[in-house]
């Protein structure tokens, strides 16, 4: 079978959407799929056993989008002879949609998968496009990466079918790491882009209002525009006990999470949360807001907690020492195995068996 995925962004941006087409793919090599991925990215990294095709120019900023995707995509996609394609959708993704229009030109099956949590004015978008171009109509198959995503988009279009691929993970690949003690302060960190959309000013708020019984440190790891903001808080209010070591490597997550007590995911409009699953994988409890992505694999008082207080949630965790410990437990002892690669493909497969 040969398989397309249009993405505006790829490797070696970083963000939700550019690695779990990156793991798509390579999944789907390795299982014998022809694999080719589409993107708007100029500086889009070659892949691990299928292709990458690049329709970019050169803009301020590396911005993907294209003025001439349409007729650029029909020639691609055609050359290809594609079985199915997969095209993956954020808020607003001018060259992923030109790629649905694209193989709805050439007759193609097709599922739309969305990796954001669509806001009221991204759904008013939505809605006057679909009453000027009728997309909800269209010879498509809709998925989300949440349940909680999925209710966004079906709010746009009542009676939408939207079904849910998950992202997915390799369990092992965050299992069995030593657990790494420096000190016996209990340790809460994060891992994500440091964008105002990810809410870690709301993290460092939380932290400096927590009542903590025990020592208490944190790590905050992650690059973008807010690390300059960050800091000066910190400075500012003489949290030291604070570090923002700035982006680290997957094998350099893996390190901080072997140290870790509590994992924080601050942000309210998570579609997903990937690296708050990677967490839970290995084995730390995670504090995340209810209504997000997050809820799909973490459930209050059994793999973390779920509460819209931040501050409070932390709290709970580290001044209750046993249930902190029985909840990592729970999660060094039990995979999240709706989100493994299998479980995601057969998904996947389950959406373009419906055109």
């Amino acid at each position: 079978m040969s398989i397309i995925h249009v993405t505006d962004c790829f490797l070696p941006r970083l963000g939700g959407i550019e690695v779990q087409v990156a793991g798509l793919a390579a999944e789907q090599a390795r299982s014998g799929e022809d694999v080719h991925v589409v993107t708007a990215t100029r500086s889009a990294s070659p892949g691990d056993a299928y292709s990458v095709h690049r329709i970019a120019v050169r803009l301020p900023r590396d911005v993907p989008v294209h003025p001439r995707a349409g007729s650029h995509l029909d020639r691609v996609i055609a050359s290809l002879s594609p079985s199915v394609v997969h095209v993956h959708v954020g808020a607003i993704s001018p060259f992923a949609w030109s790629g649905v229009r694209s193989a709805a030109r050439l007759g193609l099956p097709t599922v739309v998968v969305v990796h954001s949590m669509w806001d009221p004015v991204v759904q008013w978008c939505y809605r006057a496009l679909d009453r000027l171009a009728s997309w909800s109509s269209a010879p498509v198959a809709v998925a989300a990466v949440s349940r909680a995503a999925a209710e966004r988009v079906r709010a746009v279009v009542p009676g939408l079918s939207v079904g849910v691929v998950p992202n997915g993970i390799v369990p092992s690949a965050w299992r069995g790491m030593p657990t790494q003690r420096r000190d016996d302060a209990v340790h809460v960190v994060s891992v994500g882009r440091l964008a105002a959309r990810k809410e870690p000013m709301a993290l460092l708020r939380a932290l400096r209002s927590v009542s903590a019984d025990v020592p208490l440190r944190a790590t905050l790891a992650g690059a973008g525009p807010e690390m300059a903001v960050l800091r000066r808080y910190a400075e500012r209010h003489g949290m030291g006990s604070v570090s923002l070591p700035g982006r680290l490597d997957r094998q350099g997550v893996a390190h901080l999470l072997a140290g870790a007590d509590v994992f924080v995911n601050p942000a309210s409009q998570e579609a997903f949360g990937l690296a708050a699953l990677e967490a839970r994988t290995a084995g730390v409890p995670v504090v995340a807001r209810p209504g997000t992505g997050v809820a799909d694999f973490v459930r209050d008082g059994v793999e973390g907690v779920l509460t819209h207080d931040l501050a409070a949630g932390i709290a709970r965790l580290v001044n209750d020492r046993e249930e902190r410990l029985r909840i990592a437990a729970h999660n060094r002892t039990t995979e999240p195995t709706h989100c493994t690669w299998p479980r995601v493909l057969e998904a996947l497969r389950s959406c373009a068996a419906r055109v």
